[in-house]
């Protein structure tokens, strides 16, 4: 029997010829990854085993979810990575303010940390994002980290897959945003529980690098244990772009399905016929076409996160919002998703841009996206937001609303404080 690019990849990493779903594996790994909600907890358990990390240079530490520190709790966990991280000589940590310092899920991809055929686990449920690159990359627990940062490895149960093919290329505003809001609306929250979700068919060249990183963040709104990519051309540029030396001396790998791999299902979509897509609360697989739900007013509009804070995604959004000005009633918050982004943004005048129209810019942070801090809803308000979650109460107050969308809504929806898209304010 065959195996998908996710069983390949494991059995790699397992050391074995051969896997089958189902299979309970232990397999090494190439990177471990902890933020300041889950790595604290997991130096606690660590220092009680009285153990130290199994490589410097294999474990990547980011507070990001309530950095810059809302309160003195934020800032003692903070605290307590930056310690852990000295005395063990970490490599990979990345402080506020520090270069390279950003939101986990867009710098490390970025600053060149995850490769083709990597297995990559996170305390981060998001951390399925770097399957875009063609690595097996899924979030685990504090516990689990604790036991990978000891030992290097982890177990998993081999998943079975659901096969998407794209076919035809998208229209103009259409993103991966709106191909996963898509394909959550047809599968739903479960359509994919423990199952690997692998994109394949011509319509994947017609994706950008950063399409493809949001399409695979968000596998796990679908219940997926990972998203994959094959590695194309589009792949191999990024590799080279942002880790030229590691891309030059092959220090990677690329799996490919076999002919025969077993799928559990199989979806397709036709690029051509995904609409700009929202999700409205409080699930992302409650999907409606935008341009159906135009009378929805709203209060705050997000632009940013592990989802969309990309420079593409700053970039389009100041193409939008460009010498047009904010709705009254609206909030919007600007959030690069790394330093770097916000030092590309400012030397390219986006955000004297977004000063014009209004907007209010923000350090990279998760803050808003998990109703943490810069940017809570009070009773009653609705958020257009570019985030990964529209849950009761993930923003904010429990009575409040988020609809989720791609930076082209998100950004119409702030100049006309309603949902809306890019042919109404351009």
């Amino acid at each position: 029997m065959g195996m998908t690019m996710t069983q390949k990849i494991l059995a790699y990493h397992a050391g074995l010829d051969n896997v089958s779903e189902g299979d309970l594996i232990e397999a090494g790994l190439d990177m471990v990854l902890g933020n300041d909600v889950t790595a604290p907890p997991a130096i606690d358990i660590l220092n009680n085993m009285g153990g130290k990390v199994f490589d410097k240079d294999k474990v990547i530490l980011v507070p990001d979810h309530f950095t810059p520190n809302k309160d003195i709790r934020s800032a003692e966990l903070s605290k307590c990575m930056r310690c852990f991280a000295a005395d063990n000589y970490i490599k990979h940590y990345y402080e506020l303010g520090d270069e390279g310092h950003g939101i986990e899920h867009v710098i490390i991809p970025d600053n060149g940390l995850v490769f083709p055929g990597d297995a990559i686990i996170g305390a981060d449920s998001h951390t399925c994002t770097y399957g875009a690159v063609g690595a097996f990359a899924t979030g685990v627990g504090s516990t689990d980290l604790a036991c990978a940062m000891a030992s290097g490895k982890t177990w998993f149960k081999v998943p079975e897959a659901v096969k998407v093919v794209l076919k035809g290329k998208k229209n103009e505003y259409v993103t991966g945003k709106d191909i996963i809001l898509h394909l959550i609306g047809l599968i739903g929250v479960d359509g994919a529980l423990y199952r690997s979700i692998e994109f394949t068919g011509d319509g994947v060249h017609d994706l950008s690098m950063d399409d493809r990183l949001t399409i695979c963040n968000m596998a796990i709104e679908a219940g997926g244990k990972n998203g994959i990519f094959p590695v194309d051309e589009v792949t191999l540029a990024y590799m080279d772009k942002v880790n030229p030396i590691r891309f030059t001396s092959g220090g990677y790998k690329a799996f490919v399905p076999d002919d025969d791999a077993v799928y559990s299902s199989t979806v397709e979509i036709d690029l051509s016929e995904v609409p700009l897509t929202v999700a409205l609360p409080h699930l992302p697989s409650n999907t409606k076409r935008a341009e159906d739900v135009r009378d929805m007013k709203i209060d705050q509009v997000v632009i940013g996160s592990c989802t969309n804070g990309r420079i593409s995604d700053i970039r389009m959004a100041a193409s939008i919002l460009k010498d047009r000005k904010v709705a009254h009633s609206v909030r919007c918050i600007i959030i690069p998703g790394s330093r770097k982004v916000y030092r590309t943004a400012l030397e390219e005048g986006l955000i004297s841009i977004f000063e014009k129209a209004g907007c209010v810019i923000s350090t990279p942070t998760c803050g808003p996206c998990l109703g943490a801090h810069m940017g809570v809803l009070a009773g009653g308000e609705r958020c257009v937001s570019t985030t990964n979650r529209n849950f009761v109460g993930r923003m904010g107050a429990k009575d409040s609303e988020v609809i989720l969308s791609g930076v082209p809504v998100a950004a119409s929806s702030a100049i006309l404080g309603r949902v809306g898209t890019p042919k109404e304010v351009l």
